[in-house]
């Protein structure tokens, strides 16, 4: 059997942890993109989760008393994101993203509806296509409209009429603007 990264042990204690709080977890970012075929560069993992604030601060301490370095940015009022836990040490970065108060049920849906594992066995659930295009619409930018033009080109058999129903059902806009670039240049340009 291999041996895992140090980023896999870091992201799979992480989960654990999380979960000994009750707080379910599923991957986000540049990992998950990768797991839908489309490969670019990261630091690290991405972890999202719905968790109120005193729970993130209670997951920070336990990540911290189980030996790793943590460190919880609590969000501004009119922040994007529900705050923002960076695990790091000589694996990288295992970063969690908190969506609570903020954008909870695509979370709670990516979570539900995950059937792909990072690795047989693993805890690290990832995040389905259509979630992942609502979080990077969510994100905004041109990096993240890059991400979703590219995760598209990059899964030619994906169910665009889901995807747009998906990302309507929370209410997102700006996918329509993508769709008619990809029909421009072509799915598999």
């Amino acid at each position: 059997m291999r041996k895992l990264l140090p980023i896999l042990q870091a992201a799979e204690q992480v989960v654990a942890i999380l979960k000994q709080h009750n707080v379910d977890s599923v991957v986000i970012g540049a990992v998950a993109l990768a797991a839908h075929h489309y490969v670019r560069h990261t630091q690290g993992i991405d972890i999202g989760v719905s968790a109120a604030l005193p729970v993130l601060q209670k997951v920070t301490e336990s990540l911290n008393a189980a030996g790793l370095t943590a460190e919880l940015s609590a969000p501004d009022a009119d922040a994007p994101l529900g705050g923002v836990v960076n695990v790091s040490g000589g694996f990288g970065v295992v970063q969690i993203v908190n969506f609570c108060d903020r954008f909870p049920a695509v979370i709670q849906d990516a979570i539900r509806d995950s059937t792909m594992l990072l690795r047989p066995g693993s805890a690290l659930k990832l995040a389905p296509l259509p979630q992942l295009v609502a979080l990077k619409l969510y994100a905004g930018g041109l990096k993240s409209k890059a991400d979703i033009l590219e995760l598209l080109r990059h899964n030619p058999g994906a169910d665009l009429h889901d995807i747009m129903t998906t990302c309507q059902r929370y209410r997102l806009h700006g996918l329509e603007e993508i769709m008619a670039e990809l029909a421009r240049h072509g799915r598999n340009a």
